[in-house]
């Protein structure tokens, strides 16, 4: 399909670059040249998105122009499965990454689901592949396989449950409450801080993969005393994904929706989020008022979606941009989503 909008007029034009500055685009260094060009884009999407019946979804470590300029819903990994499990739309553009993406598909087999940015891909997605977790299930035959979120379709559908940063450590105490002894995969670092959380024996009571996040795994442990020193009562909260060590030296370990959640419930002299650098951008918009130490990195998956290649998928989607699963693995993958749901929500 091929849709267009026309350009946006002159006063059309400076309104959208208004309301972009006004979301928070120019207190985060958006100057008036980068708001109009971002507005030109925006205006054109956000047309689109009437005249094709499309939502966007957005994952917190999306580029503000995006989040505050096309956005129809942010959140974390589960945040997004919920919301778009529930959409109502004809198309879902999902700003993320291609196991975001997937995942979407699974929940809406029926609707078509684009990801702007095909090369979007996931370190911890790309570190084990669905004959690896059979050759895992043969190796501990029995035990249940727990799968991190940021895995392919394809894995999941070798999977019992499905688990996101936020919902993880909860969906495991149940599980052990059943089992002895669980697969946790893919990410290493993540099941090394969940087994020291839980009491876990690695390698007995957790069986682990070794994958790793590129942006999480190399966060500094050693600086964050540096930052105490620095930055007098500061709050530190780091990912899950990121090492033992650090996870040690902070004040919070979780997810990116139980990271926001405790800046706007706390009142500290200063905040630090150890994670990707789309995080900071989007709690600085949402919590001016307060003040936030840098300490993050770029994901260059999430970064290589641009209101271009958003405003491509609408007008014009390639056969790339389209995500297209079989319905086999559809069927099976959704079961471990479905028991996370339910897990999750008991």
């Amino acid at each position: 399909m091929t849709e267009s909008v026309p350009e946006p007029t002159p006063r059309q034009l400076e309104a959208e670059a208004d309301r972009l500055a006004e979301k928070g685009l120019a207190d985060l260094g958006y100057g008036q040249q980068e708001l109009e060009r971002c507005a030109r884009l925006t205006w054109k999407i956000n047309a689109l998105k009437k005249l094709r019946r499309a939502v966007i979804p957005a994952h917190v470590y999306q580029r503000a122009e995006i989040i505050h300029g096309v956005s129809d819903f942010v959140g974390d990994s589960y945040a997004l499965s919920k919301r778009c499990a529930k959409t109502s739309a004809k198309t879902i553009v999902f700003c993320g990454v291609r196991f975001m993406a997937e995942t979407a598909k699974i929940l809406n087999p029926g609707k078509e689901v684009l990801l702007p940015a095909p090369e979007a891909g996931c370190s911890l997605s790309e570190s084990i592949t669905a004959a690896d977790v059979r050759a895992l299930k043969a190796e501990h035959p029995g035990l249940p396989v727990v799968t991190y979120i940021n895995t392919s379709a394809a894995v999941k559908a070798e999977s019992d449950v499905v688990v996101t940063s936020a919902n993880a450590a909860t969906i495991l105490r149940a599980l052990y409450a059943r089992h002895p002894s669980l697969i946790f995969i893919p990410d290493e670092l993540m099941a090394t801080n969940l087994a020291k959380e839980l009491g876990k024996r690695l390698g007995v009571e957790m069986i682990l993969w070794k994958g790793r996040c590129i942006v999480h795994e190399n966060f500094d442990a050693s600086s964050v005393a540096l930052y105490r020193k620095l930055y007098p009562g500061v709050q530190i909260l780091a990912h899950a994904e990121c090492s033992p060590a650090l996870a040690s030296a902070v004040d919070f370990v979780g997810g990116t929706g139980d990271m926001m959640r405790l800046v706007e419930r706390t009142r500290a002299r200063y905040y630090m989020l150890v994670t990707e650098c789309g995080l900071g951008d989007l709690a600085r918009s949402r919590f001016p008022r307060k003040a936030f130490v840098p300490m993050c990195r770029l994901c260059p998956y999430m970064k290589s979606v641009g209101l271009e290649q958003v405003l491509r998928a609408l007008e014009r989607p390639s056969p790339a941009q389209r995500v297209e699963l079989p319905a086999e693995i559809i069927a099976r993958a959704r079961k471990p989503i479905d028991a996370m749901f339910a897990l999750a929500e008991a």
